[in-house]
């Protein structure tokens, strides 16, 4: 589900009508005065067979100081900014009106696809409307009838062709992961090339300081920044080609995310919508780099996203911010290097970069962390070489035996890359303790250098190895049936 619509129009035009019919519920509260929405709702959209994010609006009102109207079309115009299609809504039995004029030219200048429907166009009395938004310039307008689901056939053909390229730009853009590989561990990497760069993702709480890292690492202001926190509503992706001092090229993709803060203080909707934006360039990236604030490293919330990026399978990069402003730098580094193996060991080695967004230290070490990353990421090992570490492992440390049933290892092999991802064949799979899991993974870890990318082993069965389960019981069923022939 990629394609993400926003519902624009003056107030009392029936966007949460429309809506409340897309999403096949009442969630938007529905009146004959204007203004009852006055923030952003947004909702799993359902036309057909086609299925997509829609985004209901407060109505957007002449008003561009810090009232309340002021505050709702900025939102507006934020959810505007945020979505792949703007459907433009008009009242037709009103017709166009001079705001509805005003407002057309703003999402000619703002918005990428722009969808024109006459909504309240049941009846001849809406004929007059209907044919009055051409003037708009939009092109063809749907005729609509929200409350009554009249023309929902021809909003159907409209989305199609742009659902159909919000898809394939995704397939696009998301990077290759869980990549297969034959037996010896043989398979073909992806090449950092300028039609595929290397795809990194900025991702941290609020105020840490991303937009201005990405602003020092392209060489220019392309990124809003400021003291307050928050100021990155969505994730945006910059192409840049990073140098280092040798004069060595990678292109890269690198996205810009809204800050993410504790669930319970997102309480407005437009940050809910930025923090499950930035959750997408998360599953779009190939390296995450969390970016940490030195003054309040590890707190809760980064936790949570360092754990994210883990479980979403990406190779993790941490990054110290605001370097330049710390006293005491060997043990601040020293209390982190100890936090960190603390509090995420599921990222055991992964890098730990201080870097000053301000002043671009430490950014040449941040850009070696992250193509090393990215290249234990993408890491293969021969079948040969696991089978003879599987055996030593066993050797120094056996399996346990629960019930007195020995866990048996029989052989191990790498079945896919990016991130590296191992199936060992044993016995009883089922009972084997998550110690010795963690046990194998870490050894994994060291013996074949791959530090903080996140390792998948799989334990298989073998199927049924004793021929002569169940003969015991089905040999004495057939004596005690002879012996009551005999009898």
């Amino acid at each position: 589900m990629s394609l993400t619509l926003a519902i624009v129009g003056r107030p009392n035009v029936g966007k949460s009508t429309l809506f409340n019919r897309l999403v096949g519920k009442r969630l938007a509260l529905v009146d004959d005065q204007p203004g009852v929405t006055r923030d952003l709702r947004e909702g799993q959209g359902r036309l057909g067979d086609l299925r997509f994010t829609v985004i209901d609006t407060a109505g957007l009102e002449d008003a561009t100081d810090d009232s309340l109207q002021g505050r709702m079309r900025r939102l507006t115009e934020r959810a505007v900014d945020m979505a792949d299609v703007c459907l433009f809504m008009i009242d037709a039995r009103v017709g166009v009106t001079p705001t509805d004029e005003m407002f057309a030219e703003i999402l000619r200048k703002r918005s990428k696809h722009v969808i024109l429907a006459a909504n309240k166009a049941e009846g001849n009395a809406a004929d007059a409307g209907v044919l009055e938004a051409y003037n708009l310039g939009l092109g063809e307008p749907v005729r609509l009838s929200g409350e009554h689901g009249e023309g929902m056939t021809d909003l159907y053909s409209q989305l199609m062709p742009l659902a159909d390229a919000a898809e394939e730009q995704a397939v696009e853009d998301a990077p290759e992961t869980d990549i297969e590989l034959d037996e010896d561990g043989e398979g073909e990497t992806p090449l950092i090339t300028a039609a595929k760069p290397l795809q990194v993702a900025v991702v941290g709480r609020p105020n840490a300081g991303k937009s201005t890292l990405i602003n020092k690492i392209i060489g220019e202001d392309r990124l809003l920044t400021g003291p307050e926190a928050g100021i990155t509503r969505d994730a945006i992706s910059l192409r840049v080609d990073w140098t280092d001092p040798d004069g060595d090229s990678t292109p890269m993709r690198i996205f810009d995310t809204a800050g993410m803060r504790k669930k319970a203080k997102v309480q407005e909707k437009l940050e809910k919508l930025s923090v499950s934006d930035g959750l997408r360039a998360v599953k779009f990236a190939e390296v995450v780099v969390v970016l940490l604030d030195a003054a309040i490293p590890f707190e809760q919330q980064d936790l949570r996203i360092a754990d994210l990026a883990e479980r979403e399978g990406r190779a993790v990069v941490v990054a110290i911010n605001k370097w330049d402003i710390e006293e005491d730098k060997q043990e601040k580094l020293r209390d982190l290097k100890e936090s960190f193996e603390r509090l995420l060991p599921q990222l055991r080695g992964a890098p730990l970069i201080t870097v000053s967004a301000k002043t671009g230290r430490g950014l040449e070490r941040l850009r070696a962390a992250i193509l090393r990353a990215h290249d234990i990421w993408n890491r293969r090992v021969p079948t040969a070489a696991l089978n003879r570490w599987l055996t030593a492992m066993l050797e120094q440390h056996p399996p346990p035996a629960p019930q007195g049933r020995r866990i048996k290892l029989r052989y191990m092999t790498q079945a896919k890359t990016r991130p590296p991802g191992f199936v060992v064949m044993c016995s009883h799979p089922d009972k084997m303790p998550a110690s010795y899991t963690r046990y194998l993974v870490n050894g994994l870890r060291e013996d074949f250098d791959m530090p903080g990318t996140p390792i998948r082993l799989t334990l298989r069965g073998q199927g049924d190895k004793n021929p002569y389960k169940g003969r015991r019981k089905k040999n004495a069923g057939a004596l005690a049936k002879h012996l009551k022939g005999r009898a």
